[in-house]
């Protein structure tokens, strides 16, 4: 699917109108700083998500209509919060919320990952609750470009074997690796 347009419709920090207008959600959900921002302007070709080298920037729920058709859901990052904003205990509950909440109705979750480090117990967490809640959800392993070909394989393997039957897609928006099988899952 060719991306036309990409707008910024707003900034969530709980229930809204705009999540049950009909429109169709695709979900991103990560750690904090594992590039979720940056793998939404790759896929938008456009830098409509702020990144940020700071952990936990994040810390609202940021909806982004892509082609008048969907929306694309920047879910903030489990696992750290900064000291000003949100508490850790507040954005793990606007995710649940958000994730959980049988009234929300995701088309699809993608679930990132840093490639380098692997799924950490919060991954382990939440990749179990979406399971537990049925969600129609892929693993993005994101940051491959910075790993050896070894580490890599090695990693790959590992991931798998937790991830079993789930798609796992590796990824770098530094070099593009995944953009389009990515694109092909997720809009196809």
């Amino acid at each position: 699917m060719k991306i036309t347009s990409v707008k910024f419709m707003k900034g969530l920090v709980g229930d809204d109108e705009i999540l049950a207008d009909g429109t169709p959600q695709i979900a991103f959900i990560g750690r904090s700083n594992v590039g979720k921002s940056s793998l939404i302007n790759a896929l938008t070709n456009s830098k409509i998500s702020r990144t940020s080298s700071f952990a936990g920037r994040t810390q609202e729920i940021n909806i982004f209509l892509v082609n008048d058709s969907f929306y694309l859901v920047d879910l903030p990052g489990y696992g750290f919060a900064r000291h000003s904003g949100l508490g850790r205990e507040k954005i793990g509950e606007l995710i649940d919320s958000y994730l959980f909440n049988s009234i929300h109705n995701q088309k699809k979750v993608v679930m990132i990952i840093d490639a380098n480090i692997g799924m950490t117990n919060k991954d382990l967490l939440m990749f179990n609750e979406l399971q537990n809640h049925e969600k129609d959800f892929i693993i993005i392993a994101n940051k491959v470009d910075r790993m050896t070909q070894s580490e890599y394989h090695k990693k790959m393997i590992e991931i798998k074997k937790i991830t079993n039957t789930h798609t796992l897609v590796p990824f770098s928006t530094k070099n593009r690796k995944g953009l389009e099988a990515l694109s092909d899952i997720i809009f196809g």
